[in-house]
């Protein structure tokens, strides 16, 4: 119990306190099967996308490994600590431990956000001027965009992190949530914190906002060139492949949204929970699936991986 002079040295994190056994025995044994699947599935395309195959050094697959690699860093960054959370009693978290967790959660989850931005421009340029691909979305371009996406992250967790930790903490160390999550924690802080939510909200509009209204304009674009231009067959298989990005793309912009652009009286923890699992394990769960593994030279790339594999073991006698 914090008296009113004292300085807040830990949080404790009450996501799942209240929980009975069984339920975070389940709950532990779910997350710990999608934090597994997750993991294997970016993986194996981070692997892929990395191994030379020269039909995989094209833009798209390098920001499919980049994709991928971020949804690593980020689901690694708040589940195993839950995890741990499920099955301790102490569900305390250093206040060093909360500022580095935040951090990465910023950084990783704003690169997430603009480099699914630019992976749908990719796709516009790549269908709505297919003879000039590669001039435009060359592969110093691409380096480019993707410095830029993991750039803006390391920068924006800077600044998030400043705003969010100016004021001591003297007050209620208890984050009703699984992970230390900005807007909860910002309110915590001494004072009036109206400040710092404004400035969070604003972030949110530039980093959140900006890159969903370039992505969605971005399949706009593209379904209206299908629509003039295509064949019924390959109309279906676009609009399939179109709203399969785009559902992904509204679940990590919208639960995002909500967590950091919502006012700090509409949060809580019946609100927060749903829509951070969501964007914290559902999506880095449904990004390769969506993304890559409907990919058929991904899938072609992935057989002749399992075949040098299988070469390269040495024959029984």
């Amino acid at each position: 119990m914090l008296t009113n002079g004292s300085i807040v040295t830990e949080f404790i994190l009450v996501g799942f306190q209240q929980s009975s056994t069984s339920t975070r025995a389940l709950l532990f044994a779910l997350f710990l099967a999608l934090y597994s699947l997750t993991m294997a599935m970016n993986g194996l395309i981070i692997f892929i996308t990395s191994w030379t195959d020269p039909k995989l050094n094209s833009p798209m697959y390098v920001f499919l490994g980049h994709l991928s690699l971020l949804n690593v860093c980020f689901i690694t960054t708040t589940i195993p600590q839950m995890l741990i959370h499920l099955v301790v009693r102490d569900h305390t978290v250093s206040f060093v431990c909360c500022m580095t967790q935040m951090y990465f959660v910023f950084c990783v989850g704003v690169a997430e956000c603009i480099l699914l931005a630019f992976m749908a421009y990719d796709r516009y340029v790549a269908i709505c001027y297919p003879l000039n691909y590669v001039q435009i979305i060359s592969q110093k371009v691409c380096v480019r965009l993707v410095g830029t996406a993991w750039f803006f992250g390391l920068i924006n967790g800077i600044f998030l992190e400043y705003i969010s930790f100016r004021e001591p903490f003297r007050r209620d160390n208890h984050i009703e949530n699984f992970f230390c999550e900005a807007p909860i924690v910002t309110g915590l802080s001494c004072g009036d914190p109206q400040f710092s939510l404004r400035a969070i909200f604003a972030d949110a509009i530039v980093v959140i906002l900006s890159p969903m209204v370039l992505t969605v304009t971005s399949y706009v674009h593209i379904l209206a060139t299908i629509l003039s231009k295509a064949s019924s067959s390959g109309r279906g298989k676009t609009f399939s492949t179109c709203a399969s990005h785009l559902t992904v793309v509204i679940f990590l912009y919208t639960s995002a949204m909500f967590s950091y652009m919502n006012p700090h009286s509409t949060h809580g923890p019946d609100k927060d929970k749903p829509f951070s699992l969501l964007y914290t394990i559902i999506t880095p769960m449904c990004n390769p699936i969506i993304y890559s593994f409907r990919n058929k030279e991904i899938k072609e790339a992935m057989v002749r991986a399992l075949g040098r594999t299988r070469l390269a073991q040495p024959q029984s006698v």
